[in-house]
């Protein structure tokens, strides 16, 4: 199955919501204030937040007002708008590893309990392999047996060293070793998983900041790497969570994971809107191949039910 299969199939939940909701709400022949209306109030509850349904329907007003129009051409000028919006955000990670260059890249890896974290770099190891990077991992979720073991497999499968402390070990001090010892062997990245930690829980979101604090101490911070695993079934507490973790460290991008087990897969363009972070990765599935790049077009496409282009 392709990826822009598994997308559609991903998707289902979201676009069977969006679809139907637009299908029951742009009824009349020609597009009013009254359908209007009813269409931000529905994709509000999509969890796209009231500016992205605001400016969704403030395009379509521009476009198509008072002229005719049917369900399947507000989906088409929606989808439209989305992929345009979402463009400058659809990013992969911006490496600043350079030939010859002695400092690595560090990727460190955050987010709350349960987000998918190990999971989500397990997954993207054997990608990050195949753009040339030669990686160590280190295994900082060092309160968590399960996930040290779990992260352990994947390394294993892809052939990339791990490191890995006792129970409750410093994952800070863990982290300044292994991008240290990169540094000596010309490793050029170093992936970073942390501990999952309540967004609300200052001494654990402390103890975070410690680690891009060591990683500071030994890289410029053009070589680091922020990124936070979100939940798309969390809905609209992605953003609180999203919030609090600016508090404490520098985020320079997303990758949300979970789409296919939500039917609010909006809140994706909520948190662009919101935060203006870079998406980098979208997960529709529980495979390794259903993690993949995020693509603006394919994305908005999908998220209204249009699929892949043809022409």
């Amino acid at each position: 199955m392709s990826w822009l299969q598994k997308l559609k199939e991903g998707f289902t939940k979201t676009t069977t919501t969006i679809t139907r909701g637009i299908s029951d709400i742009v009824t009349k022949t020609k597009l009013d204030d009254d359908t209007l209306t009813a269409l931000e109030e529905y994709l509000i509850t999509t969890d796209m937040g009231p500016q992205v349904a605001g400016d969704l329907c403030g395009y379509l007003r521009s476009k198509r007002f008072a002229k005719e129009i049917t369900a399947d051409e507000v989906r088409g000028f929606l989808a439209e708008h989305v992929a345009e919006k979402l463009e400058p955000y659809a990013k992969p990670i911006a490496w600043s590893n350079e030939p010859g260059g002695t400092d690595p890249d560090v990727l460190i890896v955050v987010g709350i309990n349960g987000a998918g974290k190990t999971t989500t770099i397990g997954k993207l190891l054997p990608y990050l392999k195949k753009q040339g990077r030669t990686i160590r991992v280190v295994a900082g979720d060092t309160f968590r047996a399960a996930a040290v073991n779990q992260l352990r497999a994947w390394c294993e499968k892809a052939d990339i060293p791990i490191a890995s402390g006792v129970d409750g070990a410093d994952a800070a001090a863990l982290a300044y070793q292994e991008i240290v010892t990169a540094k000596t062997t010309g490793d050029n990245l170093v992936v970073v998983d942390t501990a999952g930690r309540l967004h609300t829980k200052k001494n654990l979101m402390e103890e975070l900041s410690k680690v891009i604090a060591v990683t500071r101490k030994l890289v410029d911070a053009k070589h680091i790497h922020c990124v936070m695993v979100l939940d798309a079934t969390s809905g609209q507490n992605v953003l609180q969570q999203v919030t609090t973790f600016q508090e404490y460290i520098p985020l320079t991008g997303i990758i949300m994971t979970k789409l296919d087990g939500t039917a609010k897969g909006g809140v994706l363009l909520n948190v662009v809107h919101t935060k203006q972070l870079c998406v980098h990765f979208i997960g529709v599935g529980e495979s390794a191949d259903a993690l993949q790049a995020m693509s603006a077009d394919a994305f908005a496409r999908n998220l209204f039910g249009l699929g892949e282009v043809t022409n």
